[in-house]
């Protein structure tokens, strides 16, 4: 079961039709939207500012999420695909964009809807990456607006994946 826990008077509330791998930690003030997945290892840490998730988001294996303390929230938007080992902090990622692997994305940094963090890049505190744009690199730089039925065809797929993949665990579990 996962690890979620109270922390300074806040209790995450998780959606419905969600599945938090048995030892994921999701702690303090933290809501989760429905549909979503938290993978093997993630950790969702809102002890010291808020995390908001949307619905239909995949936080994969190994990511963490955190925020700075009185000057950063985390906002993670609906069908979000966040790659395994993934650092978020204090940033806001739009609907239907993709973080993949390894990546790290700082403080107050926005990705917009439907845009693409190549795997490994580092997005630099205060970086606004606009709709459907790809970046990578490290520190993360422009590198391409991506056809938007290309965005929503890759990310979206991703997104829908890791739903049906969650599918699977909560079947072995009855």
């Amino acid at each position: 079961m996962a690890i979620i826990k109270s922390v300074r008077g806040f209790t995450p509330k998780i959606g419905d039709d969600c599945f938090l791998a048995d030892n994921a930690a999701v702690i303090g003030d933290v809501e989760i939207g429905d549909g979503c997945s938290i993978w093997y290892g993630a950790v969702l840490r809102g002890d010291v500012n808020s995390i908001r998730i949307g619905n239909g988001t995949n936080i994969q294996d190994g990511a963490v999420v955190h925020t700075l303390y009185q000057r950063s929230q985390t906002f993670i938007g609906s069908n979000v695909s966040v790659g395994h080992n993934v650092t978020i902090h204090g940033a806001t990622i739009k609907d239907n964009a993709l973080i993949g692997m390894g990546s790290v994305v700082l403080d107050h940094a926005v990705v917009g809807e439907g845009a693409i963090v190549a795997a490994g890049s580092v997005v630099t505190g205060k970086t606004v990456i606009g709709p459907g744009e790809m970046w990578a690199g490290v520190p993360a730089k422009y590198i391409k607006n991506v056809n938007p039925e290309q965005s929503a065809e890759i990310n979206q797929r991703i997104a829908r994946d890791y739903h049906m993949y969650a599918s699977w665990y909560k079947e072995d579990d009855k």
